[in-house]
């Protein structure tokens, strides 16, 4: 039997300390917040989107953007419906949701926290409220990790599972990276992934709180289309945010190096002949209408004098005087909305850390250290990540189940 301490009371720390009992181990989970699994309760707005029912490997794989090699292993080891079937008998009924997201029945992250704490307690796993600040070693090994009342918890092994920076109110402040490198890991950059993103239009402001349904956006870096999507989006005071925007925030790698814009289609189900053929009815039916009255059947309200003013036609001018080319280019523009990408918003609003514990240092079949021969890894501390959708904590289980398996 050995002596486990998980440092990290989160999606991973909880379900490697449950695993890691159940075989018998001594596990301590210290746990800094007063509750376990805090951003767990605010994931999927409340709702926890737990996994994606993706039950393919390779198609799983393909999910992960973030060096996406190093979880074969842990994806074998537990894949989406191992996930599913765990919470399942735990006494959580899942329903899947469009683009596979899988959520409680309840529509509750509440009832995914409590099975899960419920699971790492019933299986003899203690948690305890601390916070780890340093390791002691001997030898090349930890010995115990000390807390920041001076309190030592002796081990024979140790698992990181602190997740990253993002959400730092609900106790992600990157503890886990001093961690590391006290011992001798390297930390890769640390930057926002799924994160609201910071718009230089001068329009955005005036759009403030307009969430936008059933819309399909383009990401382009340097004039190139590198991702695309459609779903819901939400206009901010500093720029876009919503779904569609966290997933395309994934696919940003040089903020700052390359120019990046997304292109929103208001109407994707119409092709640009047939919008127009709409705007015209509508313009022969309000034909003596001003432009800035005729447009309230076709565009959500706080959005016409925005469009008004990107198509350059007076607002006042009358529609039956609009030429064919102004209603040519009012319909590209109704398809091709254009905002350009500044910035991440904060890494503290992003939903989860991209970048971490290089992987380099890791054995991806085990999560074991490959510095420090008692230190293992699991979840959001890894540099590993995935788009939204459920696969970032499916990768938080699937490693803590691995590093559970060779502790």
């Amino acid at each position: 039997m050995s002596k486990i301490v998980v440092i990290g009371g989160g999606a991973a720390g909880l379900l490697c300390a449950a695993k890691s009992a159940i075989k018998g181990n001594d596990v301590t989970v210290l746990e800094k917040m007063d509750r376990p699994a805090r951003k767990l309760m605010i994931t999927g707005k409340g709702r926890c989107n737990v996994t994606n029912a993706v039950f393919d490997l390779e198609e799983l794989i393909s999910f992960v953007p973030t060096n996406p090699r190093f979880m074969y292993s842990a994806f074998s080891e537990f894949m989406p419906y191992d996930t599913m079937a765990l919470f399942e008998e735990l006494g959580v009924p899942l329903k899947i949701e469009r683009g596979n997201r899988v959520f409680p029945q309840s529509d509750k992250a509440v009832d995914i926290v409590d099975a899960l704490v419920n699971y790492c307690k019933s299986s003899g796993a203690e948690i305890v409220h601390g916070t780890a600040k340093a390791f002691e070693c001997d030898d090349g090994r930890i010995t115990a990790v000390v807390l920041d009342d001076k309190r030592k918890i002796p081990c024979d092994i140790v698992a990181l599972c602190t997740g990253g920076k993002s959400y730092p109110l609900t106790g992600s402040t990157g503890d886990g990276y001093v961690l590391a490198k006290s011992v001798g890991h390297t930390v890769t950059d640390i930057k926002p992934s799924l994160v609201p993103l910071v718009c230089s239009d001068n329009f955005v402001p005036r759009l403030q709180g307009l969430s936008l349904k059933n819309i399909s956006v383009r990401l382009y870096e340097d004039e190139k289309e590198i991702y695309s999507d459609f779903g819901e989006m939400l206009f901010t005071h500093y720029g876009v945010s919503g779904p569609v925007i966290l997933s395309a925030s994934s696919h940003i790698r040089d903020m700052g190096k390359r120019k990046y814009k997304i292109s929103i289609d208001l109407k994707p189900a119409l092709d640009e002949p047939t919008l127009d053929k709409r705007i015209q009815r509508d313009f022969l039916e309000l034909s003596n209408k001003d432009f800035i009255n005729s447009l309230n059947k076709l565009l959500p309200k706080k959005l016409i004098p925005v469009i008004v003013l990107l198509s350059g036609i007076e607002p006042s001018v009358k529609v039956n005087q609009i030429t064919r080319e102004q209603r040519l280019g009012l319909v590209r523009l109704i398809k091709n909305l254009t905002v350009n990408i500044l910035d991440f918003r904060p890494v503290e609003e992003a939903i989860i850390t991209s970048g971490g514990i290089n992987v380099k240092e890791i054995n991806p079949k085990t999560m074991q250290s490959k510095i420090v021969d008692n230190l293992f890894f699991a979840g959001e501390i890894i540099d590993v990540d995935a788009y939204t959708g459920g696969f970032n904590l499916q990768i938080a289980f699937s490693t803590a189940a691995l590093c559970a398996e060779n502790m």
